[in-house]
């Protein structure tokens, strides 16, 4: 039986939206290593408000048809359809996810797209007083549609999720 997800909630992987609620965020490929971070940094911030809002249709715009989502502890989960259920089912009001400051890292992918790898951190807002924060690492693959003119993550791996020791890594 699968654990609930969540690290799904740690992988899809912030404050105010860069995405419309009814297309991801459309910004052409990067001509230079800063632009292509700061891209990615707006992805990565456009999925992760639409995450912690609960904010379904946003978050499955970002995500693309066929992803690949693997975590450490829940499986695989595959296709959009999936990963956006299992949010709803195991995210909505429970989980919500934070980037830790300066640990992520972009690294372009050559007629693909971006790799981002960073740490994040999971917050229980209505529990947060008597359980810990936990929090994994990630890698997700970023590819730049050039058809419809947006990015669109296709692979995400979520691992080392464990607890944070109580009172590390609140807000």
């Amino acid at each position: 039986m699968k654990t609930p997800l969540t690290a799904a909630a740690a992988a899809l992987a912030l404050a105010a939206s860069f995405a419309s609620a009814d297309a991801p965020l459309k910004t052409k490929p990067a001509s230079t290593p800063d632009d292509l971070f700061r891209t990615i940094v707006a992805q990565d911030k456009a999925l992760f408000d639409a995450y912690n809002a609960c904010d379904l249709k946003t978050f499955a715009s970002l995500v693309d048809e066929k992803v690949e989502f693997i975590h450490d502890h829940g499986g695989i989960t595959l296709g959009r359809d999936a990963l956006t259920e299992s949010v709803r089912k195991n995210i909505c009001g429970t989980t919500t996810r934070e980037l830790v400051a300066d640990s992520l890292e972009v690294y372009p992918m050559d007629n693909l797209g971006a790799l981002e790898i960073g740490t994040h951190r999971f917050h229980h807002p209505k529990t947060e007083a008597t359980e810990p924060v936990g929090e994994g690492k990630f890698v997700m693959l970023w590819q730049y549609d050039k058809a419809t003119d947006a990015w669109r993550v296709t692979r995400v791996f979520s691992f080392d999720h464990h607890a944070l020791p109580m009172g590390e890594g609140r807000r």
